[in-house]
């Protein structure tokens, strides 16, 4: 429903402002893609250029820390 729809994109947008200070990138962009998993959400991608959407390459690994470093540094921004 639009109310769904409208309810992700606000609850996204300030998640999607602390991604771009976090991160070196000109902008974020969303994506969704549902084929994975049966329920809705969304990608936020910190972007540079449009080869940082292609999907096809493969995904980044990080350790533990490293995770727990972004989430940190996104949460800062929040």
């Amino acid at each position: 429903p639009d109310t769904y729809l409208s309810e992700i994109l606000i609850f996204a947008k300030p998640i999607a402002k602390a991604i771009e200070k976090a991160f070196d990138c000109n902008r974020v962009n969303m994506i969704t893609v549902g084929l994975e998993v049966p329920h809705a959400h969304i990608h936020l991608l910190p972007t540079n250029h449009i080869q940082d959407l292609d999907l096809s390459k493969p995904k980044l690994k990080f350790s533990k820390d490293e995770f727990e470093n972004i989430q940190k540094s996104i949460i800062r921004f929040l």
